[in-house]
């Protein structure tokens, strides 16, 4: 259980939440909501303990499942599985009974002994510990997150951002805590994948706060919705089921139209009758007295709900550039004995559009890092043709410097932009006054993709390399970014599960990992979208 009395999240001098009380019992299914940059992410950050309210009390029951956008694990040698079987303390005794296994098979008659004599004990804490059943239950979890023995038996650092993510995933769900703060657990999930998981949460007996932009999700498994208004810092708390709040905020919505309406209706004929009074020095008081009382009278009312806003996004005018700005022949990469692909041939001319298509861990990342010059590749080269600049969008934010400030990383990627001009287009794309001189690594998910594509939109870039595009963002910010996709002039090489991102992009070629397949695109690809 999570208790918060009184709460206070301030970042400088802005006001994220203002004095919220709440708390998060077992049976709690709470679905946490507001545009990007309201303070979601910033609020479960605080809830799970990773940094402090600026006022106000949080107190903690029981141990919490965290997953955050972007999870850093610590040791980056640990294979997947044992970071799963983390959860419950099983991966040090599994390391030592593979060790004790190993040794019993050595010529070394001592070696062999002593490993004989141990691995009943090792099998003994591993069978007190939950054992055979516990792994079991870990290997239903990874499966059905996508997560096969290919990807279970490699070292964390060989994974891409997004298995990891669904590894420490998988590594909360395992771990039987009865707390869980989810922030945007369906990334880099196919479409099997979050069937499951809104299954699973439906069942769930414990508590969670869960942020996602995925409807369905919220729709099926919550029963009660958090409204964090970032216009005025206000926690709003409905005990209602997904559909049955959208109803009860379009009501009070109304509700504060008519009452709006009517106290100005009244204040106005209260101000004109005072605008004719106060012209008589006798009844300049009187006059007065009407006017004090419009003004208690519209303040005592609320506003309408004001907009969110939305950044202003349109992608570069490419710069000139030849027929054909990027070529790749014969590429291939591995991490260790495990081959993600190979003899991948791929040009992209001037304008063109490409999707690149595959089941998790096909290597779509992996391949667009490449392109990008972020990674080497075994074999092959990656050819630049004339005049080309690519943009490059990271799932993971990696272009992005996360220990300079928004309006340092902006810099970066223009310098020749002058100050005014770098925080015109911040402001376009929501970051102004304080805003802009934060940390990126204090950020929300969708504040960096935000900061991500505005160093896109002054690169000129004339290849945009675009992975999973739309993750993170609210529907209305999605919304700007589709289209802008849609006028782009230059050529896009996009990752994604988006099935409108990719409907906008009007794709002419598909890329089919791990084969590394190219083909001309049909709506028969459509279907493969969100299972990629």
């Amino acid at each position: 259980m999570i208790t918060a009395h009184g709460v206070e999240l301030r970042i400088g001098a802005r006001v994220l939440l203002h004095e919220a009380t709440f708390r998060v019992a077992s049976g709690d299914r709470i679905g946490l909501v507001g545009r990007n940059g309201a303070g979601k992410t910033t609020l479960t950050k605080t809830l799970a303990g990773e940094t402090l309210p600026t006022g106000g009390k949080i107190t903690r029951g029981n141990e919490i499942g965290y997953l955050p956008q972007d999870p850093r694990t610590g040791d980056l040698d640990v294979l997947a599985r044992d970071r799963v079987l983390s959860a419950r303390g099983l991966d040090h005794i599994v390391t030592q009974m593979r060790e004790a296994e190993k040794n019993m098979a050595s010529e070394d008659p001592a070696v062999q002994a002593a490993a004989m004599e141990r691995y009943p004990k090792l099998e003994t804490r591993f069978l007190a510990a939950g054992g055979y059943a516990a792994e079991s239950e870990a290997a239903v979890i990874t499966t059905n997150l996508g997560l096969d023995e290919r990807v279970l038996g490699q070292p964390l650092g060989t994974l891409s951002g997004g298995q990891r993510r669904r590894i420490e995933l998988a590594r909360i769900l395992f771990s039987g805590v009865q707390t869980l703060l989810l922030d945007e657990p369906t990334n880099h999930l196919d479409a099997d994948s979050i069937t499951w998981l809104r299954d699973y949460l439906k069942a769930y007996e414990g508590g969670f706060v869960v942020i996602s932009h995925d409807v369905e999700l919220l729709r099926a498994t919550v029963n009660k919705v958090f409204h964090l208004d970032a216009n005025r810092g206000e926690l709003d708390q409905y005990n209602l089921r997904w559909d049955a709040y959208l109803e009860q905020r379009e009501q009070d919505e109304r509700r504060r139209r008519r009452e709006r309406a009517n106290a100005e209706k009244k204040a106005g004929a209260l101000l004109a009758q005072a605008d004719k009074m106060r012209a008589k020095a006798t009844k300049a008081t009187a006059a007065q007295n009407m006017m004090k009382r419009a003004e208690r009278m519209l303040a005592g009312v609320e506003g309408e709900r004001r907009s969110d806003k939305v950044a202003a996004l349109r992608f570069p005018k490419p710069a000139p550039c030849g027929r054909t700005p990027l070529t790749a022949t014969e590429l291939s990469k591995s991490y260790g004995s495990q081959e993600v692909f190979a003899g991948v041939d791929l040009a992209i001319d001037r304008g063109s559009r490409v999707v690149i298509l595959g089941l998790n861990g096909a290597g779509k990342t992996t391949l667009l890092r490449i392109l990008g010059g972020v990674e080497a590749p075994d074999t092959g080269e990656v050819v630049p043709g004339h005049g080309l600049k690519i943009g490059y969008y990271a799932q993971e934010h990696d272009t992005l410097d996360m220990d300079a400030t928004v309006v340092e990383n902006l810099r970066h990627a223009a310098p020749d932009l002058t100050d005014t001009q770098v925080r015109s287009v911040l402001g376009s794309f929501l970051f102004s006054g304080d805003d802009a001189d934060k940390p990126a690594h204090v950020l929300s998910g969708g504040e960096k993709t935000r900061l991500a594509l505005a160093t896109l939109v002054v690169s000129a870039a004339n290849v945009l390399l675009l992975d999973e595009p739309t993750n993170n963002l609210d529907p209305a910010s999605r919304a700007e970014i589709l289209g802008a996709l849609d006028t782009y002039e230059g050529a896009v090489v996009m990752v994604t599960h988006d099935d409108g991102a990719v409907e906008a992009l009007h794709p002419e070629r598909v890329l089919l990992l791990p084969d590394g397949d190219e083909d001309l695109w049909s709506d028969d690809y459509a279907e493969l979208i969100s299972l990629a």
